[in-house]
């Protein structure tokens, strides 16, 4: 073939794909990444569409509205905590996801891993739990409500709990 019918090649192809192998090599780094942020959680059942704006109790149907909705059922059952204690604590255990389960400490390797926006395992949860609410460990309300009755029996409050519980 002549050097006139040969495809010229100029230092922007060259340059053009180094960009795109280093962005396809972002995008490989990230994946994992990306999976890794939900790895620990449950499979969610619900979309964005078909999820309320509102909880039964009329309370905002997120971490603000779920804290709301368990002082209030605290304060009807003289369960001590603050907002500010619950949701410090929530931050720490779920990062607010209240699909969340921990696969991996001593609790997940005796069969029984820890769940829900506050982590508290199967047997905590049915012993603490606050009647009105939901037998749903992954229910918010029904997670922060029990949580906060184990905290106020074993620390005083929910307040005082500054690390694994």
């Amino acid at each position: 073939m002549s050097a006139v019918a040969q495809p010229r090649r100029t230092r922007n192809s060259r340059l053009v794909r180094a960009l795109t192998a280093a962005g396809t090599g972002a995008a490989v780094l990230a994946l994992p990444l990306i999976g890794a942020a939900d790895a620990s959680a449950a499979p969610s059942t619900t979309t964005a569409a078909s999820t309320p704006a509102t909880t039964p109790a009329g309370y905002p149907n997120n971490l603000d509205g779920w804290i709301r909705e368990s002082l209030a059922i605290m304060a009807e059952k003289h369960i001590p905590g603050t907002y500010n204690g619950i949701h410090r604590n929530i931050i720490r255990e779920s990062s607010g996801n209240p699909k969340a389960i921990n696969l991996w400490d001593s609790n997940a390797a005796k069969g029984i891993p820890s769940k829900g926006l506050l982590q508290v395992i199967d047997p905590t949860f049915n012993a603490y739990h606050v009647a009105g609410t939901s037998f749903d460990i992954y229910d918010p309300v029904a997670n922060i409500t029990a949580a906060c009755n184990y905290a106020a029996a074993r620390y005083g409050s929910i307040d005082n709990v500054f690390g694994a519980y």
